[in-house]
């Protein structure tokens, strides 16, 4: 059975492609949107990617 917590999955959108990662962040601790520079592999460099609903 699952924990019920403060934890929650969340989605990166690449600001620059379609591209986007998936990844798990405590609503509690950070309560604003995440915002991450990764690598995309469309474009074959590093962006921003933002937290999308």
């Amino acid at each position: 059975m699952a924990k019920k917590g403060a934890r929650e999955k969340v989605r990166l959108k690449s600001t620059e492609s379609h591209e986007c990662y998936w990844t798990i962040k405590n609503k509690r601790n950070t309560t604003e949107r995440m915002e991450l520079k990764k690598y995309d592999s469309s474009l074959r460099r590093h962006v921003i990617f933002k937290e999308a609903k």
